[in-house]
């Protein structure tokens, strides 16, 4: 359904919709993106956007702006609009209002995630069971994230990789390590723990291991991981600049026979997930601030349990409104990994490994049916 970025000709009447799928550089963002593009079934063309230095982990006001955007390394955002726009998260939703005030409304909005502000500026806001989202005529709400690997893609690599992985005892375990993130702990301590208990699992199950890092695992953990593994399991270090056939993370996804992944990655949980592979998920707890940890200390409060609990985002504040019935989090960073276990279809790292059932999901087509009624209600091409 891809077709190049600067294949740009204008829309016709009568036509399929121009449709622009703006890409980021957070691969599970991305993933749903191009995953509900494909739902859809619309040719689309792809925006490849880069923020300049401060923007790739700072947080902009949310307004139709592109002085986030690094223009010279994103793909051209230009005329002839497109009539329809998917994309997610802060960053990128900013480009899509920037899209649809110079396209002076004709460009459909469609956000996958929840919205910061504005969300009355978006024409579908795609939520996931994680996102505290109030209902509202634009707002389809689903259970897990959108993200399905694309079967080429996974064809492709497991066709690359059969040969570099044949020499592994089996099973074998694919470690996928992430990184801090929306106020879970994930510091040097916490990686440590993790790596030892998986290697506890691989040793009583036998077989091999391989670790992957990613973009936001922290240096200290990544040396940490790179002594650790010596001699006693594969490691891939992410690079951000190596040829994506180098990254062992599809080829693991179609070859290994088990998984571990922490919760700050709803990603990799759930592309896991979806394809039926026995997974064990590490918890992270709670990034606490100074004044929860000494109320925690004291009695006050008791410490959350990212098994039992909801973990609201947003600090001792959210914590605090969630506990008097006036939410005010947007996410709650354990929803995923709590349901994924409750449905058989993972375990706790360190509980007794168990057998998912088959993944039957409808909602991807549900919300893809949302879209091109949007985009036919509000007199675009009829395809």
């Amino acid at each position: 359904m891809q077709s190049d970025s600067r294949e740009n000709g204008p829309a016709r009447a009568g036509t399929a919709p121009r449709v622009w799928v703006v890409l980021g550089e957070k691969r599970g963002d991305n993933a749903q993106i191009e995953s509900l593009a494909r739902a859809v079934g619309w040719d689309y063309e792809v925006r490849h956007v880069r923020m300049k230095p401060r923007w790739v982990d700072g947080k902009p006001r949310v307004r139709p702006r592109l002085d986030h955007v690094d223009l010279e390394r994103s793909d051209p955002i230009e005329a002839p609009w497109p009539d329809l726009v998917i994309t997610a998260g802060r960053r990128l939703s900013c480009v899509a209002l920037w899209i649809a005030r110079e396209s002076e409304g004709r460009a459909r909005l469609v956000l996958v995630g929840k919205p910061r502000r504005l969300r009355d500026a978006f024409d579908l806001v795609v939520a996931a069971r994680h996102y505290a989202v109030a209902p509202a005529p634009n707002v389809a709400t689903h259970g897990l994230p959108l993200m399905q690997v694309d079967a080429a893609a996974l064809d492709a690599a497991i066709a690359d990789w059969r040969p570099r992985l044949a020499s592994l005892p089996r099973p074998l375990t694919a470690l996928m390590v992430g990184g801090p993130t929306g106020g879970l702990r994930f510091d040097l301590a916490t990686a440590r723990d993790l790596f030892e208990k998986t290697r506890a699992s691989v040793a009583e199950s036998g077989g091999s291991l391989y670790v992957t890092t990613s973009r936001r695992t922290p240096p200290e953990v990544t040396r940490m991981l790179e002594a650790a593994c010596s001699g006693v399991a594969r490691l891939y270090v992410y690079d951000p600049d190596a040829p994506p056939t180098e990254n062992p993370y599809h080829g693991l996804l179609g070859l290994a026979d088990r998984f571990v992944v922490t919760t700050d990655s709803a990603s990799m949980m759930v592309e896991v997930a979806r394809l039926g592979r026995p997974l064990a998920i590490h918890p992270l707890e709670s990034r606490a601030g100074a004044i929860e940890r000494a109320l925690v200390a004291v009695g006050l409060l008791r410490p959350l349990s990212p098994r039992r609990d909801p973990q609201p985002g947003g600090g001792l504040r959210a914590r605090l409104m969630l506990a008097l019935g006036r939410p005010i989090h947007s996410r709650d960073l354990s929803a995923i990994p709590r349901w994924l276990v409750d449905q058989g279809r993972a375990c706790w790292l360190g509980d007794a490994w168990v057998e998912p059932p088959a993944f039957v999901d409808a909602e991807l087509d549900r919300i893809a049916e949302r879209i091109r009624a949007l985009v036919r209600s509000e007199g675009g091409p009829t395809p």
